[in-house]
């Protein structure tokens, strides 16, 4: 048996790094181990991320998603000015492209001021100066949204960590969790661990996590994969910030746009499809078991005949370049088929409850000494250090 630590994380993401970092901050000296079941950090969910630094404006008052994207947003911020991370306050832009979605636009302006997110209200000439390639009737101007590579504040987070006095270890994936009455220990291939607490940051695969440490699964990841395009050099003119169209509010999806990079060029999309596998980043990337705890679900089939006419459309725009072009083309109208080149997709974990309902906020369940992170797609990049703020507050 290894010494036991005061904390255990499981999950090498952003968002398990966060919490061991604030951790360390608010109980130096203590013990910290994170275990990644990945030869690197951040490789799945945040590894495949478009690197926005959300402003916050799109969440409900009051949701953990409002309260802990502005706060992690300013402590992300802080935290690349002091490790000398590069990030860029680019603005964008959320575009009316049709006068009925005027109302939609006119409810996320009214969300962004009871957020306290600097936001106004344009028309066509003002966009037009701001972005000069994209059509709209209206729109709304967020200046403080920005840029960042989330894969440098990972590293940047293992270096912190270890400098702390936590460990990082990684290519050890739980096997088996066992929560007892002073300690949880955990299995991997290689070992066994032990900690005061626990908490459990797998993503893609965290209510199977809840379920080794024998807790009941009340909603289940369905994976959904977002597959993207990249501007060719010589049409990156067209996008000189982050442009995005007004969103569907049925669906915790913020429709195809285009994200400028930190690194340079400029991403499209995604779209939004169901991945055969957790981690599932190509269409023949197929795994049984995922599949099955998938098309097992009575939640999922519910949204599917609540929703089938949209999902078959997600499915057409993966199918054909064409039609994904088509979907930019609502903002931006010069673009086309010959601008575009794949980019590599992303997976998102998303939460379903047993009534097919996509589960919209974070969610975070504590059970004893274990707390599990089920729920914590876009804007968790951006909100990860509070999250983990938040979490750590909890615990003494």
């Amino acid at each position: 048996m290894k010494e036991r630590a005061d904390l255990l994380v499981v999950g090498g993401g952003i968002v398990g790094l966060a919490v061991a970092y604030q951790y360390l901050l608010r109980f130096p000296g203590r013990e910290v181990q994170l275990l990644e079941k990945e030869p690197r950090v951040g490789m799945h969910q945040t590894g495949h991320n478009s690197g926005v630094l959300h402003s916050g404006i799109y969440y409900k008052p009051g949701s953990l998603k409002s309260e802990n994207c502005r706060a992690g947003k300013a402590l992300m911020e802080a935290f690349c000015s002091e490790q000398n991370i590069p990030f860029e306050r680019t603005g964008k832009v959320i575009v009316a492209t049709r006068p009925d979605q005027l109302p939609a636009l006119e409810r996320i302006q009214e969300r962004g001021e009871g957020a306290r997110v600097a936001c106004e209200r344009i028309g066509p000439e003002r966009l037009k100066e701001l972005e000069p390639a994209v059509a709209g009737v209206a729109a709304l101007h967020v200046p403080e949204a920005g840029i960042v590579d989330y894969g440098q504040v990972c590293r940047t987070l293992v270096r912190v960590i270890r400098e702390l006095g936590g460990r990082v270890i990684l290519d050890q994936q739980v096997t088996s969790l066992q929560p007892g009455h002073d300690q949880v220990t955990v299995r991997t291939q290689d070992g066994v661990y032990a900690a005061k607490r626990l908490i459990n940051c797998t993503g893609l695969h965290s209510d199977r996590t809840l379920q080794l440490a024998g807790h009941r699964r009340k909603a289940r990841i369905v994976p959904f994969r977002g597959e993207y395009y990249e501007l060719k050099p010589e049409a990156q003119h067209l996008c000189r910030t982050l442009i995005y169209p007004v969103p569907d509010p049925k669906f915790p999806f913020l429709g195809v746009h285009f994200t400028r990079m930190i690194g340079g060029g400029v991403e499209c999309g995604p779209n939004a499809v169901l991945a055969l596998a957790r981690e599932g980043y190509r269409w023949r990337d197929v795994s049984a078991r995922d599949l099955w705890d998938t098309l097992s679900y009575t939640g999922f089939w519910r949204l599917v005949a609540r929703h089938w006419r949209t999902g078959m459309g997600e499915v057409w725009r993966s199918w054909s370049k064409k039609a994904f072009v088509q979907a930019l083309s609502q903002l931006i109208p010069e673009i086309q088929v010959e601008h575009l080149e794949r980019a590599p997709a992303g997976v998102r974990a998303q939460a379903m409850n047993p009534d097919g309902q996509l589960v919209d906020d974070f969610l975070i369940q504590k059970e004893g000494a274990l707390w599990h992170v089920l729920n914590a797609p876009s804007p968790a990049a951006t909100s990860s250090l509070s999250i983990g703020r938040t979490i750590v507050a909890q615990m003494h």
